[in-house]
């Protein structure tokens, strides 16, 4: 008896932390109506949303906080990200290049699991951008640009930089990625219960590089089997 009961209790005990850990990669996404910003973070519409804390998944010597919030509308979705920081590593002075190599934030959505093509968006503290379309063939990936980029299919996205007496304490970062930039990907628009895979991440270079991720990767951030998921309400 003593041994069926130390079983049933593992058993429980993997169940119930297989249940956290699948509610823990869960994040609601709440819908607004259509709003306008300035990379200030100020519109009273993010009042909807909580704030999500990323994780430093490196043992970069900072201890700098980053977190989010998101929102979506009938038309796309919006990011807000908070991003404490002392140095601002940012001198590309031009959209699609290789942002990542300096501070930056990122997205990634994967809204069909049938199919592995997922969609990337990067922004600098400068207020570049790199937006790309991203099919990933057993760890081959090379993005794709958008084309006719104009219009409902081009995104908005503003930056600015905080100071305290002259001293920097962090960055933030606001865009709007419409459905229109996304097609042909499956599921999008979302509806309330559509599912998305996703993640988010941001890279600092100050003693560099940091990684800061919403969900832990095994190799690199374009490891989109372990991306958590996306519930829209």
């Amino acid at each position: 008896m003593t041994l069926i009961r130390t079983i049933l209790t593992c058993t429980l005990v993997l169940v119930f932390n297989l249940a956290t850990f699948a509610q823990e990669k869960q994040l609601v996404i709440k819908k607004t109506e259509d709003f306008f910003f300035n990379g200030d973070g100020d519109d009273e519409s993010w009042s909807r949303a909580d704030w999500v804390e990323l994780t430093l998944r490196n043992n970069a010597d900072v201890s700098y906080k980053t977190r989010l919030k998101i929102l979506y509308s009938s038309t796309g979705l919006y990011f807000l990200f908070d991003n404490e920081d002392k140095t601002i590593t940012s001198t590309l002075s031009a959209d699609n290049t290789d942002l990542y190599n300096e501070d930056v934030v990122e997205v990634f959505f994967w809204t069909d699991e049938d199919y592995p093509f997922y969609f990337e968006y990067e922004l600098s503290p400068g207020n570049y951008e790199l937006p790309i379309f991203v099919p990933n063939v057993e760890g081959d990936f090379f993005g794709w640009l958008p084309w006719h980029y104009e219009g409902e299919r081009k995104t908005r996205h503003f930056t600015s930089i905080q100071k305290n007496n002259g001293k920097i304490v962090g960055w933030t970062a606001e865009f709007f990625i419409p459905y229109a930039l996304l097609k042909p990907m499956s599921n999008v628009p979302p509806q309330p219960g559509t599912r998305w895979r996703a993640n988010m991440y941001r890279i600092d270079y100050d003693q560099g590089p940091a990684y800061w991720t919403w969900r832990p990767v095994r190799t690199n951030f374009h490891d989109y089997e372990s991306y958590g998921v996306f519930l829209f309400e």
